[in-house]
């Protein structure tokens, strides 16, 4: 019979500690290069965004220290650059370091004895994943090791015939004295009779020998056995074995308890969802019916940024250009407005533009206004308008985001917002109205629906296509009309 090493599991919790030791030892150690190695790095890279960028830090050009700074945040270690002037004032921030937080490195600029301004560098901190995920082959190698470790520990620790046969020995002493100490007198008269017979019976001494000589190894064999398991095992035996009888009971109960209120639980949630439930369907059964009365409609017009370049511009520029977009809308509302076609249709806000867009609620005044076409032909203005303003921004090499809208009834105008984000297109218009909006703009737009729905608000939206030829030139007069009006309020600014 194989016998398992004496306290195997002890050394392989010995070794489980080992291995996990090595590998913190192995984490710090890389850690400790890493850092350095990224610090000389980093100091190199704000040396070399210095000397690029002394000319235009001198004369403040923050779009040129933009690109310039946009090519170190596209390395892998940089999150954030911020270069300020001599004032300590913010030029250029770049990166998200609020998302990921390192070491910061900043060097002064400066050209001669004069000091222009100064350069900061944050380094993104290496995770201790990453560093185990770069020293994998160690990790697992070093794994490998310890097991093959507990393995050879288990196979040549195991004991010796020779042990055994010492154990064995010690095993009959020790019963021996503890029947010598029950009952010494029948212990020499056994021994004695048991010699005796032995001395003068020879066949029968011999087959005697022979039948109880297996049983004698038999018995031993056993009591090393059970020796070997009760001193591997003792503490554990003793702790389970007092603790299982206290736990059962217990444990019983706190299954009950649990039991009994899982099943309230379900039936309390079981009536909430339903109450839930219809109501929601109610409610959406309101806001989705294609016979809901309207007399508002909301134009959404947003900024198609999709590298958030709005947000990483500094507040100089971006205030500004806000500024315009409100300017050029309120124009276009106030021009628009004075159609005929759309007489009976007002304003209800002065949309003001933010970095998420602006939002125009157009009013109905009485039943025969086309509050819809007055929305949709507004949306359309505006993105004519943004291409123009768009296109000249950049052919100036000056900051411009395209845009695109979004038309719907005031009932709808969440399910617009997210439609505009989730499917919206540069230049494009999504259009979300009941039967009566829709059939008030049939006669002077076309429109085509959207490719491959999966949810009902995209199956009920429509996609601007395209106008008659009367709307048209309205849109193109007004268009015309704003950008003049702009001219001249420049012109006499």
């Amino acid at each position: 019979m194989t016998y398992l090493a004496p306290r195997q599991g002890l050394f392989a919790i010995i070794l489980l500690v080992s291995f996990c030791l090595q590998t913190l030892l192995l984490v710090i150690s890389t850690d400790q290069q890493l850092s350095k190695s990224r610090a000389l790095k980093g100091e190199q890279m704000v040396a070399q965004l210095i000397d690029e960028a002394r000319l235009s830090l001198e004369n403040k050009d923050r779009v040129s220290l933009s690109v310039i700074a946009n090519r170190y945040t596209s390395e892998q270690d940089v999150t954030r650059i911020l270069i300020k002037d001599n004032n300590d004032d913010v030029l250029v921030p770049v990166g998200n370091a609020p998302m990921q937080q390192g070491d910061t490195i900043r060097q002064i600029a400066t050209n001669g004895d004069a000091v222009i301004g100064s350069v900061s560098l944050t380094l993104k901190d290496i995770s201790k994943g990453e560093i185990i995920a770069m020293q994998w082959p160690f990790v697992i190698g070093s794994m490998l090791l310890h097991l093959l470790l507990w393995l050879i520990y288990g196979y040549l620790a195991r004991p010796t015939k020779e042990q055994i046969n010492a154990l064995s020995r010690d095993i009959q002493d020790l019963h021996r004295e503890q029947y010598m100490q029950i009952d010494p007198r029948s212990y020499d008269r056994d021994f004695e009779r048991r010699s005796t017979d032995r001395d003068t019976v020879g066949s029968t001494e011999s087959t005697t020998d022979s039948e109880t000589t297996p049983m004698h190894k038999f018995d031993v064999h056993s009591e090393v056995n059970q020796y070997l398991k009760t001193q591997q095992n003792q503490n554990g035996a003793s702790d389970t074995g007092g603790a299982s009888a206290s736990t059962t009971e217990s444990a019983t109960a706190e299954r009950t308890d649990h039991q009994s209120a899982s099943r309230q639980n379900e039936i309390s949630s079981a009536n909430a969802s339903s109450k839930d439930s219809s109501a929601h369907k109610s409610s959406s059964a309101s806001r989705l019916s294609a016979t809901r009365s309207f007399d508002s409609v909301r134009v959404q017009i947003v900024f198609h940024d999709e590298f958030n370049m709005l947000e990483r511009l500094a507040p100089a520029q971006r205030l500004p250009y806000l500024a315009l977009c409100t300017q050029l809308l309120n124009q276009a509302v106030t021009e628009l407005l004075k159609q005929p076609l759309l007489l009976g249709v007002s304003v209800m806000n002065e949309p003001r533009f933010e970095d998420n867009g602006a939002s125009v609620l157009l009013k109905a005044d009485n039943r025969h206004a086309k509050v819809a076409l007055a929305g949709v032909m507004l949306g359309k203005l505006y993105l004519m308008l943004n291409k123009i303003i768009h296109d000249k921004h950049i052919e100036l090499s000056r900051f411009a985001l395209p845009a695109k809208a979004g038309v719907s009834d005031d009932a709808q105008s969440e399910a617009m917002t997210q439609l505009l984000h989730s499917i919206g297109k540069k230049e494009q218009m999504l259009i979300l109205l009941p039967n009566a909006g829709t059939k008030q703009i049939s006669h002077h737009v076309q429109v085509h629906s959207v490719m491959r729905p999966t949810t009902v608000y995209e199956r009920e939206c429509a996609i601007f296509d395209g106008g008659n030829d009367a709307m048209i030139q309205r849109l193109a007069d007004v268009r015309n009309a704003v950008l003049m009006v702009e001219n001249d309020g420049e012109s006499s600014t």
